[in-house]
């Protein structure tokens, strides 16, 4: 086996003798790359982005941002990583370098102003800067922010969506903003642009111990299955979102974690006339580029889903493994009428959905049994809708999440299917509700009845997020809401 190495802005370097539950920022910062900060530990504040070379959906790589505070440097054995400090060119001897485009529009617009949170914009920026298919509109040299109509793109193709998870205490946004729509487009010597024309690194085998504890990588979904029936007891990790929290804020370690983000078994994504499948350890961000809105219900629910930077490293299968009530796929995915794919060494088995959570974060998943797939069944429902009620537009928990799936042929309700997150133990399908819309027109009449048996459904509780009676009354409410939505289209 060998050692396992990391290359960071052009220069590989080996991991030990950093542990395996070291995270890639303070690997970084031990190496005196500081632009890499800790702002929450978390992944809610983007002080710690930085670029990975990953497989591309429109060009062989794309430079995708992730956070360097949740992902084990371990992870990264064999990758090629970019920090803020990566970016800039170097200048001729004696002379200063020559700094990114994003980086000088950061600076010349005043997007800089306490310093803490640039580097981890710039990383972000410079993930969007780099997008292949980000496209400047064909007037955009002479229009202006106050031409735009869309606030969340500007006249560069810049989506300011992949900002979403990078927080500014200065509240310096407008500046940063302004740099963000500023940014032209990579020129043909831009050694980065150049770089996504190639193939990313191939994932390794990984095999980093030290004393008692391991991470390890397998090259095969075979031997990976193999190892979890020797190793019940492993952390099994994808985009370690949720166990790098678990790894930074609870001072959790594991004896053994396995990861599975990299195994091409795990990775495909297909659609068949009658189904559509979803491999498990797909980023939610490939998942949405790949689909491009061919999924509607999925189509809204990821810009709601945390942040561009978590969406980067997280997957379905690690949403549904962790078996959360709050998470925020299971509830379309339950409307979609979903099932999992689980596997072991001794074969696969497909669970629906409404049968895979038992319990508070327990599941029908056994022992050395991995989620391979999600399948969603086709055709898909004409009426589709994903409402989520957070203290936050954007990148927070779910207080209460609602997923709609609905078929309205000839104003009356053919078929519902209803997903509810936040309000029990576990996800739930509305099945009180969905009984009473089904054969029933689509008239106010009938959806506020509805809407009275949907606050019924569950049990929801009291918590910092809100009252049981808050998400009572969000319940009935998101029911006349789609019906307000959706009225004009149903009908015409």
């Amino acid at each position: 086996m060998v050692a396992a190495r990391i290359t960071v802005n052009g220069k590989e370097t080996p991991i030990s003798p950093a542990a395996p539950h070291t995270t890639t920022l303070d690997f970084l910062r031990e190496r005196g790359l500081t632009g890499t900060k800790e702002g929450c530990a978390e992944g809610e504040c983007g002080a710690c982005s930085v670029l990975v070379a990953r497989p591309g959906v429109n060009k062989p790589t794309d430079w995708v941002a992730v956070n360097a505070c949740l992902v084990p440097v371990a992870a990264l054995d064999g990758q090629e990583v970019i920090t803020s400090e990566g970016l800039a060119t170097a200048g001729e001897p004696g002379m200063p370098s020559i700094l990114h485009p994003v980086q000088e529009e950061m600076a010349v617009r005043g997007g800089s102003q306490c310093g803490y949170c640039t580097p981890g914009f710039i990383c972000s920026m410079a993930a969007e800067y780099y997008r292949p298919d980000r496209c400047a509109h064909a007037d955009s040299a002479d229009r202006t922010d106050a031409d735009s109509t869309d606030h969340e793109h500007g006249p560069n193709g810049f989506d300011l969506h992949a900002l979403s998870g990078n927080l500014c205490r200065c509240t310096g946004y407008r500046p940063i903003r302004d740099a963000a729509f500023a940014v032209g487009t990579p020129t043909d010597e831009d050694p980065l642009a150049k770089r996504r024309e190639q193939s990313p690194p191939a994932p390794v085998a990984t095999e980093f111990t030290q004393g008692d504890s391991a991470f390890l990588r397998k090259s095969t979904l075979a031997d990976t299955l193999q190892l979890l029936r020797e190793r019940p007891d492993a952390v099994v990790v994808a985009g370690s979102t949720d166990w790098g929290v678990e790894v930074n804020i609870r001072s959790r370690r594991a004896d053994c974690v396995v990861a599975i983000d990299r195994l091409s078994e795990l990775r495909e994504l297909r659609v068949e006339s009658d189904c559509i499948e979803i491999g498990a350890a797909l980023t939610l961000t490939e998942i949405e580029r790949r689909l491009d809105g061919g999924i509607p219900l999925l189509a809204e629910l990821f810009p709601q889903f945390a942040s561009r930077l978590i969406r980067n490293g997280a997957t379905l299968g690690g949403n549904l493994g962790t078996g959360s009530p709050i998470g925020d796929s299971p509830p379309a995915l339950l409307a979609l009428e979903a099932s999992v794919v689980l596997v072991d060494a001794d074969g696969e088995r497909e669970v629906p959905l409404a049968g895979y959570f038992t319990g508070y974060r327990q599941s029908v998943r056994r022992p050395g049994e991995l989620i391979r797939a999600v399948r969603i069944p086709q055709p898909l429902s004409s009426v589709a809708a994903f409402h989520k009620i957070a203290k936050r537009r954007f990148d927070d928990i779910s207080s209460v999440a609602v997923a709609f799936a609905l078929d309205v042929e000839d104003g009356i309700v053919r078929k519902a299917r209803i997903g509810l997150g936040g309000v029990a133990a576990t996800p739930i399908r509305a099945l009180a509700t969905e009984a009473a819309l089904e054969g029933r027109p689509w008239t106010a009449e009938t959806i506020e009845a509805a809407a009275r048996v949907l606050r019924a459904e569950g049990t929801p509780m009291n918590d910092h997020r809100a009252s049981a009676e808050y998400r009572t009354a969000m319940l009935g409410q998101s029911l006349l809401k789609l019906h307000a939505q959706t009225t004009e289209a149903v009908s015409s």
